[in-house]
């Protein structure tokens, strides 16, 4: 299982590199040709300013016409040539001929005239309109790169001369050792449409089909460049190229990159993935022994304890502490099996405390039935007696006991919430004697809502007891209702108030949500937002603000859902 992933991966890994070297091999060398490029036009540029140098001369025209004196005319040119001549190291040949085929030049001593004439351009001015601009001549077994330049009398057409310039290949030799490997590679360079070999770094020479019209730049586009696949002295290779032009002169480059100089790159990774790799295996194969000694051990005393869970016997014996994954799934274990047991004795308690509990409250039902009749026969005293008022109170008292009492709902209609309510607060405003006012305000599409029973109430409680009794001792108190997209109770007081850091304290402790949490008082408003967050979930929010003794108001915000508009939440 191991092996066989291990030979596919080095196979694959070695195509996969060979091609992504290969494809960075010929990027890169496509980039170093074209450099080498622009560095030959430039070299080019150099020279075609060198042909014309002449016309920066003032009186040029005028000492090479035909009517100007023999001697100065001569002594012009002569001047000129040996200038042009010593310009640059390279040139070999500077050869004139005037309109009159007259001929005087400037060459290394070295070359002989016969060897001179086989090379320069024939004195025949009706053959100068064919003569290229540059070609490649052959002198003595030495290729030399022929630049040729007509002198015209601007603005006329006078022709006035022809200007040869001929220089070695060593400044071209020079450039073109900055764009490749003499060890490895091999460099062609050729110009004009007939395609012919400028410069080549091999002792052969390359046969006229290396290069073909299907990689020459056609005239005004920008540089074509590309790779094929070939063979160079019996090595296979790519050949990576790049075709321009300068002027109206084509070039182009050619680099010969062989095989093995992209394979070397490719086995040298192999080589040493395959070291680290098989240093990998080895201890893979003694760790694969190790592990599975080491796992297979918990793993089946992991299953002997669930089969003992599974018979219930809870008891089971404490593991080692190992520090690894498996000692943790471990300790887990045990800690979770030590849970359930503790669960399931809870489980049986509850049991018991809530059959204690039904008990009880049954014989405890007596009680408010009690109340309730004694309630009833003090009221009808009362109004026997025209008491009306005290009737009136008795009753709403009734009512109010009557509803906190009831256990057999949860939950009721806002509109019973809303009575119940209203018989509290008539009850404190006959307490406070007149030094207490409210108003409860309800839209009626709103009134059949179901929401937790008593929810009102403990809010009303708190700004009676901590906001208006702690504060003045008086005040108004407002229950506001609202149905939009979500039903909005709105309870506002103008008592003593609440400070902003209790209020954030407060929220502290709702985002807790302890809902079994008790407060002084009663159920308290904690638990009352905690009922309601129980009840609807995310879509409950509440918030507070207060301003003493002006308005301190919490808002119950229940965001209406569309099934539940003719349902439960139907507000």
């Amino acid at each position: 299982m191991t092996t066989i992933p291990f030979i596919l991966s080095n196979i694959i890994s070695y195509r996969s590199s060979y091609r992504s070297l290969q494809h960075q091999v010929i990027e890169l060398n496509r980039g170093t040709l074209l450099i080498g490029m622009e560095n030959m036009k430039k070299y080019l540029q150099e020279l075609n300013l060198l042909s014309v140098s002449w016309y920066s001369e003032e009186d040029m025209a005028a000492f090479i016409r035909k009517n100007t004196d023999y001697y100065e005319r001569y002594t012009f040119i002569q001047r000129n040539l040996a200038d042009l001549y010593s310009r640059r190291h390279e040139i070999k040949i500077v050869n004139f001929y005037g309109a009159d085929a007259e001929q005087q030049y400037e060459t290394d001593d070295s070359i002989s005239y016969d060897a001179l004439g086989a090379v320069l351009p024939s004195a025949d001015t009706g053959q100068w309109g064919r003569l290229p601009g540059y070609e490649v001549r052959q002198l003595g077994g030495e290729r030399l790169l022929a630049v040729h330049k007509k002198l015209i009398d601007y603005p006329k057409s006078t022709l006035l001369g022809l200007l040869s310039i001929y220089v070695s290949l060593d400044e071209i030799e020079s450039l073109n050792q900055l764009l490749f490997d003499p060890s490895l590679e091999t460099m062609f360079m050729y110009i004009n449409t007939d395609n012919q070999l400028l410069y080549t770094s091999s002792a052969s020479l390359p046969n006229q089909s290396l290069i073909g019209e299907n990689i020459t730049a056609p005239d005004n586009e920008n540089a074509k460049q590309g790779y094929w696949s070939g063979e160079w002295e019996g090595k296979q290779g790519v050949y990576v190229y790049v075709s321009d032009h300068y002027l109206n002169l084509p070039l182009t480059i050619i680099k010969f990159i062989p095989s093995t100089a992209m394979n070397e790159s490719a086995k040298q990774t192999l080589s040493r993935s395959i070291a680290i790799q098989l240093v990998a295996l080895a201890c893979i194969v003694l760790s694969a022994f190790v592990l599975s000694y080491s796992t297979i051990v918990p793993i089946k005393r992991l299953v002997r304890s669930i089969s003992h869970v599974e018979l219930g016997i809870f008891d089971i014996a404490p593991t080692g502490r190992r520090e690894d994954e498996l000692g943790i799934l471990e300790r887990r274990f045990e800690l979770m099996v030590h849970n359930l047991k503790r669960l399931i004795i809870n489980e049986y308690h509850q049991k018991l405390e809530i059959s204690t509990a039904r008990i009880k409250m049954l014989q405890a039902q007596i009680n408010p039935h009690f109340l309730y009749n004694a309630l009833q026969s003090i009221s009808t005293e009362a109004m026997r007696h025209e008491a009306e008022e005290v009737s009136d109170r008795i009753t709403e008292l009734g009512f109010i006991l009557r509803y906190s009492m009831d256990m057999s709902t949860e939950t009721v209609p806002l509109e019973q919430e809303l009575n119940h309510i209203g018989h509290y607060l008539s009850l404190q405003e006959n307490r406070f004697r007149k030094k207490l006012t409210y108003r409860i305000s309800c839209d009626p599409a709103a009134l059949s809502a179901i929401v937790p029973k008593m929810i009102l109430q403990p809010i009303v409680e708190n700004s009676i007891i901590h906001g208006i009794e702690n504060g003045t001792g008086k005040g108004r108190i407002e229950v506001d209702i609202t149905k939009g997209s979500e039903l909005a109770i709105r309870i506002s007081d103008n008592g003593k108030g609440m400070k902003q850091e209790e209020i954030e304290v407060m929220k502290a402790r709702y985002a807790k949500h302890k809902v079994l949490e008790q407060e002084e008082g009663g159920i308290g408003l904690m638990n009352v937002l905690q009922r309601l967050w129980l009840q609807f979930g995310d879509e409950f929010q509440w918030d507070m603000t207060s301003l003493p003794y002006e308005k301190t108001q919490i808002r119950l915000m229940i965001r209406l859902k569309e099934e539940e508009g003719h349902e439960s939440i139907d507000c």
